[in-house]
């Protein structure tokens, strides 16, 4: 119903419409000061300006209206809001359509169970119910329940029926040719994943419940594996050669920059919006098998894992290996006595190890230079936080006027790039490169200045010092990093060690702010070859000027010390001294206060003293004393009267202000169980799923304490069993297994 007055003004009789004509010209019902409006812009001098004319012709029309036409004016507009009710009322009818306050309406009538919402595929109500309606087509089928654990966690997800691998005898009436008894050991893609999600070995019955995750191969069973880890690219990235390579030798080297063994993941392929196959273990982001890629590999062009844009390739010397080039196999053993390294007239190009991450390339001829590897794959880490390939551009700090000097576009190094700067500006690496600086970095920031040292986004460079960084500036300067990795590279011979490897010192520098995001300040500053460190417990920062404040967000950082008129705000991080008894947080001495400090969503390996918790939440210290320690307490604050430590786990003896909702540690009590705590672990300070419900879901908002709150891990896996609830077939159990 869309009817202006003027149509029905049209539906009435002539002889009304010239009466209403007659008194609209003969009467003027303009007010005042419209009167007064519309006489002022008549005797102006055309062209007048377009919202001139526009009052104009709208002061023109309303003159115009005679009083029948002005309600029947009204009354069309009240008919045009009957009308507009009744159109949506139709669009209601939908859920494309409809008004965002019916949406939970419609989800009631189709039996919708609402839930947090915490992956971004169920961040939406709307799509949410829609894929709801869609799923329900499918209702009970095995692709409906791994396409709701892949949605609803946001992570990758392959579900089993437990029955299929059962064993028994043959039903004649059903026969099933690839279901043996026994395993058969000649099959390496069989043993290759026995007892994880893809097994297709036959099982005996386990009559335990599923539900408590006590067993799995039964009649009534589901299993909902879950990949919680992310699989994070670097892409062009030199390989970190063997301190051991000699001339006349194969040649040793490892995808890790920082020359540490890592396992390398898969790059998932996805499955498409709606699944319509099973998961297969291209799909998600697993580890990397030797069997299997030594299987694929073979297939050439046409191999799943290896090339440009897949898991992993490698490039010598600036020329591509293709697949008939690489040869996978076990390459370990201690450094200098690698096993299965190529024969020097080898006629591959490459010995490739996935699962400790290590290369070997034969003995290159006589007189040859050392060949230079550049390699491109994935490694595991469960979110984002440090240096790495994800998006964080809104995080930058610099405003859009600033100067920007690119590494190595303008500038060849990142030493030269400040030293343009004079004071003020960005300097933006643009690759993810390795950056030495044996004699280190001076980072110098004029009066009111801002500089900001980031990696582009989508880069992840590596910052190696020989000595530390040192940052000054003048009244109320700032100084951020942003997106690096900063590691300790010593230079030949043996050079004392920097105080840090970021360093603020005092003197005359009223350095105002330092602010350390989305980077990796590498705990004890640099990893041997097996990922141990090889400065454990030396602090990654050190912070002396008065009143400075330091900021550390989504972070990974070694121990830092900060003067105690300065402060400290550290979010969503990991503060790792490498032991509980280390120092994570202190004054300049390592023993005395030091500044005030806020913990939000932190995770600290080390003792921790500061003058002052502002606020300590939802953070899990892992702290202890040594013996003879002169410590009093692991954790400790001086002034007891203010602040607040809540939702937090704590150690033994903790001195701290009023506590709320805290757990402690002692014996028999609930306590955190991590994967790993040695950095460069895939599974590097996450929460291991049996961990007790008082520290997993010990958060103010129900989430897991600690530095990957952020993730929501407890809560993705609450809104997937109240999802699985509506869609599980009648009769049957599921349990969730995590496969990383």
């Amino acid at each position: 119903m869309n009817m202006s007055g003027q149509t029905l003004l049209n539906l009435l009789p002539a002889l009304y419409r010239l009466k209403d004509a007659q008194i609209a010209q003969s009467r003027n019902f303009l007010s005042p000061e419209d009167l007064a409006q519309l006489q002022a812009l008549q005797a102006l001098t055309p062209p007048l300006t377009a919202p001139q004319q526009q009052q104009l012709d709208q002061l023109t029309a309303m003159a115009s209206l005679g009083p029948l036409q002005s309600l029947l004016m009204l009354i069309a507009e009240q008919l045009a809001i009957v009308g507009n009710d009744l159109d949506q009322l139709y669009d209601d009818q939908f859920i494309e359509t409809c008004a965002p306050w019916v949406i939970p309406y419609i989800g009631d009538l189709i039996g919708y169970q609402a839930v947090k919402g915490v992956a971004p595929s169920v961040a939406s109500p709307r799509a949410e119910v829609a894929q709801t309606i869609s799923l329900r087509r499918r209702k009970g089928t095995v692709l409906v329940l791994e396409q709701l654990a892949r949605d609803v966690t946001g992570w990758g997800a392959h579900a089993v029926e437990f029955f299929k691998l059962l064993a028994g005898s043959q039903y004649m009436a059903n026969v099933r040719p690839s279901n043996y008894y026994t395993v058969n050991l000649r099959d390496r893609e069989t043993c290759t994943y026995l007892d994880t999600a893809f097994d297709a070995a036959s099982h005996n019955v386990d009559v335990r419940r599923i539900a408590a995750e006590r067993a799995r191969y039964n009649i009534q069973n589901i299993g909902i594996f879950l990949w919680s880890l992310n699989a994070y690219s670097l892409t062009n990235v030199p390989s970190a050669a063997s301190s051991t390579n000699a001339p006349g030798s194969a040649q040793c080297f490892r995808f890790n920059p920082l020359g540490a063994d890592t396992p390398l993941f898969n790059h998932p392929i996805f499955q498409g919006a709606e699944i319509s196959a099973l998961a297969e273990p291209m799909n998600v982001p697993a580890r990397l098998h030797r069997r299997i890629l030594c299987q694929d590999i073979q297939n050439g062009a046409g191999s799943i894992y290896y090339g440009v844009g897949k898991s992993l390739s490698i490039t010598v010397n600036g020329t591509l290996l293709n697949a008939n080039q690489i040869q996978i196999c076990d390459l370990s053993g201690p450094e200098g006595s690698w096993a299965n390294l190529p024969a020097s007239k080898s006629t591959f190009a490459a010995a490739v190890d996935p699962v400790l991450g290590r290369i070997a390339l034969p003995r290159p001829a006589a007189g040859s230079p050392n060949p230079q590897v550049q390699t491109s794959f994935y490694y595991g880490f469960n979110a984002d936080m440090g240096g790495g390939v994800y998006p964080r551009g809104d995080t930058f700090a610099s405003s859009p006027e600033q100067i920007v000097v690119r590494v190595p576009d303008d500038q060849p190094t990142i030493h030269d790039a400040l030293k343009s700067l004079s004071g003020e500006g960005v300097v933006e690496i643009t690759d993810s490169n390795y950056y030495s600086e044996p004699d280190g970095l001076t980072v110098i920031v004029g009066d009111n200045g801002h500089i900001e040292l980031r990696a582009a986004d989508g880069q992840r460079p590596i910052l190696a010092l020989g000595a530390e960084m040192t940052v000054t500036g003048g009244d109320l300067s700032q100084f951020d990093l942003n997106g690096i990795v900063v590691t300790y590279a010593p230079g030949s011979g043996a050079p004392p060690p920097p105080v840090a490897l970021i360093h603020a010192p005092s003197g005359s520098s009223q350095l105002s702010h330092l602010g350390v995001t989305h980077c990796t300040l590498v705990p004890g500053w640099a990893l041997g070859p097996e990922g141990d460190p090889q400065f454990s417990g030396q602090p990654a920062l050190v912070a002396e000027p008065s009143g400075l404040q330091v900021v550390l967000k989504k972070s990974i950082s070694g121990g830092i010390l900060v003067e105690g008129l300065a402060t400290a705000s550290i979010s969503d991080s990991l503060l790792d001294a490498n032991d509980p008894a280390a120092v994570a947080y202190a004054a300049l001495d390592g023993l005395s206060a030091g500044g005030a400090l806020t913990l939000q969503c932190c995770t600290v390996i080390g003792k921790v003293h500061a003058a002052l918790f502002s606020v300590v939440s939802d953070s899990i210290f892992q702290s202890g004393l040594a013996k003879n320690d002169k410590w009093t307490a692991p954790l400790w604050t001086d002034r007891k009267q203010e602040g607040c430590v809540r939702f937090s786990y704590l150690p033994m003896e903790a001195i701290t202000p009023r506590k709320f909702e805290c757990a402690q540690e002692g014996n028999g009590l609930p306590q955190p169980l991590f994967f790993s705590l040695r950095y460069g672990d895939p599974g590097y300070g996450k929460l291991l799923p049996s961990t007790d419900d008082v520290v997993r879901r010990g958060a103010e908002d129900g989430g897991e304490m600690g530095a990957f709150h952020f993730v929501l891990s407890p809560l993705r896996e609450t809104d997937l069993r109240v999802r699985m609830q509506e869609f599980l077939p009648v009769g049957l159990e599921f349990g969730i297994f995590y496969e990383n």
